[in-house]
């Protein structure tokens, strides 16, 4: 009977997460969206996707945007706007390289580096493709620039 129940538990506990991913996070609900985005650090260029939400859509709405954004901690780089942005923070659990994200309502982080984390972030987007991602952004300051494609 212990290894039935067992093997019920199991099935259920796989099947209540075999859905969820990254992309389709439920407890974030956002989804990728078909925006594009081309971010230029000097003369290193990469595409990164935005997530359907309101968040991203304000940042889209600033673009084309150049900033110069700050190191923090050896793995991020960040920008405080002027102006706060909409936000439905919570805990990704883990950032991942690539991951473009919003802490509180008015600060935009480009991860370079995977790493756990406790902090909570509004998703934005995530580049595409991190070949050369963390090169180009792990210089200390860097200007950044935005266009929508």
């Amino acid at each position: 009977m212990r290894k039935f129940l067992t093997a019920i538990f199991a099935l259920t506990f796989t099947h209540s997460f075999a859905g969820c991913s990254k992309d389709n996070d439920p407890i974030i609900n956002d989804q990728i969206s078909r925006n594009k985005v081309k971010i230029t650090v000097g003369s290193s260029v990469f595409t990164a996707s935005l997530y359907d939400n309101a968040t991203a859509n304000a940042f889209k709405a600033m673009m084309p945007l150049t900033i110069n954004m700050s190191e923090l901690n050896g793995n991020e780089k960040l920008y405080g706007f002027p102006n706060n942005l909409p936000s439905n923070a919570s805990n990704p659990g883990s950032i991942q390289n690539g991951d473009i994200m919003l802490y509180g309502p008015g600060t935009l982080v480009l991860f370079y580096k995977s790493f756990s984390t406790s902090y909570s972030y509004s998703r934005i987007g995530k580049v595409d493709d991190t070949s050369g991602y963390a090169a180009a952004l792990a210089s200390g300051a860097v200007t950044v620039t935005f266009e929508l494609q």
